[in-house]
């Protein structure tokens, strides 16, 4: 065997042992492919404490469809009490999450105070309006004293940059490895913004296994812009296989979808 040969099956060998440690790291539960046996409509039957994924009736997303949306002025103006906290960036492997450390304020719903815990993001968007379907959706997540979950969702399309993904910009290219934690500094919530007073509201679950209800939603009607190049960092930094991350939407089963819709417009 030549030398030149010898160091060509060296190089080859290194490189498949490397693509079968990637796939053993990037192991995950759950998937969003169907074809792996562990999509979306498998979820229910992975685990014996995700079967509300497969037999719930309050599951998340949903198609917002205009006919179906009731309105309800009484919801009244959405308002945040935010304030800037230490956050980190984590890789979760199947998204990429901001988690604030410290006390980032919170936001009110029927009198109930929902801390703000994290938020990461789903490419394309999970929820759909009247059927259509758009390239980005960020989660933000609430919590309660007691455990409930508040989740206001924000979606995008292609076109200018997002101010909030453009600060964090160099950190998602740069954070590869499942469960790394990268210091943020102090980050103010208040750099997300919403785009417009009217949203929607109804109550569903969260999107990924377990899949648990009773989540309150906010979803604002605005669609705002990102970026190609932010969307491609965070599908990149994700494993293989999760670069598509939306579940698809589910059935209403006769939940009332409400709508806040300041007088005046926007």
């Amino acid at each position: 065997m030549g030398f030149f040969s010898f160091i060509f099956l060296i190089t080859v060998h290194f490189i498949i042992c490397r693509a079968l440690q990637s796939e053993s790291n990037n192991e995950s539960p759950f998937s969003y492919n169907e074809g792996s046996g562990k999509g979306p409509k498998k979820w229910g039957h992975i685990d014996p404490h995700w079967k509300i994924c497969n037999n719930g009736k309050l599951q998340s997303p949903i198609d917002l469809l205009h006919q179906k949306v009731q309105d309800f002025p009484n919801l009244g103006e959405f308002k945040t009490d935010y304030k800037p906290a230490p956050a980190t960036l984590i890789n979760r492997g199947h998204d990429i999450t901001v988690k604030w450390k410290g006390n980032a304020g919170k936001i009110n719903i029927n009198g109930t105070n929902y801390e703000l815990s994290q938020c990461h993001w789903h490419h394309p968007s999970e929820h759909t309006f009247n059927g259509s379907r758009f390239d980005l959706e960020l989660h933000i997540v609430h919590l309660s004293s007691s455990g409930d979950r508040a989740v206001v969702a924000i979606t995008y399309k292609y076109g200018q940059p997002d101010p909030f993904l453009t600060k964090l910009f160099e950190h998602i290219k740069s954070v590869d490895t499942d469960l790394e934690e990268k210091d943020l500094g102090i980050i103010n919530p208040e750099i997300i913004k919403f785009g417009s007073k009217e949203y929607y509201r109804y109550i569903g679950s969260l999107t990924i296994p377990p899949c648990t209800e009773g989540v309150i939603w906010t979803i604002f009607r605005k669609v705002r812009t990102v970026s190609r190049e932010q969307v491609c960092a965070l599908r990149n930094a994700v494993h293989d296989g999760f670069e598509v991350n939306a579940r698809p939407t589910q059935q209403l089963n006769g939940r009332p979808v409400w709508m806040y819709t300041p007088r005046g417009g926007n």
